[in-house]
């Protein structure tokens, strides 16, 4: 009964002294306490009681930055997240400098970001990422590098713009639109002017020309299968109408012999004068009693 107890502690001692780590692995040892390094790849042997050992992952990691509310340098509010490629460079550092190498790495990173695109106007930060990306990057490196993380790369993922700022860059790229189209318009036009003065002039030096193109423009007309055919006729044939026409609007000139005859002018007429009229004498007019007359 003793031997197979002896025998089952041996196997528990052994199999809790040996640890196998996988190639992206390593080990940091601690020795009642105190570090003596980090071993692997592969088999590692431990004293048991002794000895305690800390994994340590190698790989690269990939960590999401969650979105943070950033003001820029002309009072712009965005929110703005990122990612964060980094990795274990020295195992003992990582476990001796810092508790937790992840939570610390990302912490920092996120402060970083709200300092550093608080510093650029939105303007810079929407067409100079790289630039923006390469500062984070070396900051936050020579931050974590006592920690033994080397951080291989910040790439800033997305840019939450307003609604209001949205709507602004909307029409500024609108109005950038029509101003490339007219420049664009304007210059066709100038070319097409051009052109079309180099074909009057070969035009005016021979006549006939133009009766062929006429020609031509019916030809092209034709070939539409079109019920309406609009004949154009030269200018010159309506020349002598327009000059008759204008002939018979001009005015007849008067001729020289006829003179306009003097008005004599109209003497104003004197007020007559009125004789001043003698008053008229008061008329004594007497009444006859009745009474007296019948006595």
């Amino acid at each position: 009964m003793l031997m197979f107890f002896l025998l089952i502690l041996a196997i528990f001692i052994l199999a809790s002294s040996i640890r196998v780590l996988n190639e992206y692995e390593r080990g940091v040892i601690f020795r009642l306490g105190r570090l003596i390094g980090h071993k692997g790849p592969g088999i590692i042997l431990l004293i048991p009681i002794v000895d305690r050992m800390v994994k340590m992952s190698m790989r690269l990691e990939t960590r999401d930055v969650p979105p943070q509310d950033v003001i820029t340098k002309d009072n712009v509010s965005v929110e703005v997240n990122a990612v964060i490629y980094f990795r274990v460079m020295d195992p003992s550092k990582a476990v001796v400098e810092v508790e937790n190498y992840l939570v610390a790495t990302l912490q920092f990173a996120q402060t970083t970001l709200r300092s550093v695109l608080g510093q650029v106007e939105l303007d810079e930060l929407l067409s100079s990422r790289e630039s923006i990306n390469l500062k984070l990057q070396s900051i936050i490196d020579k931050h974590t590098d006592p920690w033994g993380v080397k951080v291989a790369n910040v790439e800033i993922k997305h840019i939450d713009l307003p609604q209001e700022m949205r709507r602004a860059w909307a029409k500024q790229s609108e109005a950038e639109r029509e101003r490339r189209a007219k420049i664009v318009h304007a210059t066709g036009e100038m070319q097409a002017s051009v052109k079309l003065a180099e074909a009057a002039r070969v035009i005016a030096a021979d006549p006939i020309a133009l009766q062929l193109r006429y020609l031509q423009t019916l030809s092209d007309v034709a070939t539409e299968h079109n019920s309406t055919i609009i004949f154009p006729i030269p200018i010159d044939l309506l020349t002598p109408f327009i000059k008759t026409t204008e002939s018979l609007k001009a005015p007849a000139p008067q001729s020289t012999e006829e003179k306009a005859t003097p008005v004599e002018p109209v003497e104003p007429f004197e007020p007559l004068e009125m004789p001043d009229a003698e008053p008229i004498p008061p008329a004594n007019i007497e009444v006859p009693n009745d009474k007296n007359e019948n006595d």
